[in-house]
């Protein structure tokens, strides 16, 4: 059976999954910028409330993945602290200015994270050349490569996903972006071995008062009184879905 990865922003979230029947975490803070390291606080809570594997995120900002010196070492201080808790794995991804893998930075990440199970996030969607980039990141013992097979979304990128999978001597590839319960199956015929998912919704604010004409964030269409959840009911459906694909194809 195809192993679901949930994608949690905080500790409700990573509770809500677990429960759910997640086979996997990967933790992040906000969402809007598509995944940044959590607190130090949600690093240490989850650790100490969720026994599935979690793998938290390893990413100083957003925009691309091109990092200054100062957050490159910001990011070693962040897997430090990462090991140090005891977590089993890291997401983290890092291009140069011409679009490739940062061989040499990630040669560093990689004898940081000794012990560690590393997956290299959707940077590899923005990378030149995605062939290059899977042989590369094979030869430094990358765990896997979270993908959409460089489209928009994943159920778009099936057709390098597949090829990936194929050519791949070691990395596991992960289908990533817009999978969802009504794709799912496409994924399990193609194949896919392990999916992720933010199967999240939007859940209103429980606060009764909410004052007019004030706004703590920068974009002005935003709504504050309403915030992304995982959605455990999703989460155990799509569960059920991989499960019945894989005694499908038993059968």
């Amino acid at each position: 059976m195809a192993l679901l990865e949930i994608c949690c922003y905080g500790i409700d979230c990573a509770l809500t999954a677990e429960q759910a029947g997640a086979d996997r975490i990967e933790l992040c803070a906000a969402p809007k910028e598509g995944g940044l390291t959590a607190s130090a606080g949600v690093l240490r809570k989850v650790k100490q409330s969720v026994s599935i594997p979690v793998h938290p995120i390893i990413r100083p900002r957003g925009g691309d993945f091109c990092y200054s010196r100062a957050e490159f070492a910001t990011m070693l201080e962040d897997i430090a602290y990462v090991r140090e808790l005891g977590y089993p794995g890291l997401v983290i991804g890092m291009l140069d200015e011409e679009g490739h893998v940062d061989r040499l930075r990630m040669e560093q990440v990689m004898a940081a994270s000794r012990g560690m199970a590393v997956t290299f996030h959707r940077a590899f969607d923005m990378c030149h050349n995605p062939v290059q980039a899977l042989e590369q990141l094979s030869d430094l013992g990358v765990a896997r490569i979270l993908t959409s097979g460089q489209q928009e979304n994943a159920e778009s990128g099936l057709s390098l996903l597949r090829e990936l999978k194929q050519r791949s001597r070691a990395p596991i590839i992960m289908a990533g972006a817009g999978v969802r319960l009504g794709n799912l199956q496409k994924f399990i015929e193609q194949g896919i071995d392990e999916v992720h998912s933010s199967a999240g919704q939007s859940v209103a604010s429980v606060m009764r008062y909410r004052k007019a004409g004030v706004s703590m964030s920068a974009d002005a269409e935003a709504d504050e009184f309403n915030r992304y959840c995982v959605d455990g009911d999703v989460v155990a459906a799509m569960k059920a879905v991989l499960a019945a694909g894989k005694t499908a194809v038993s059968g």
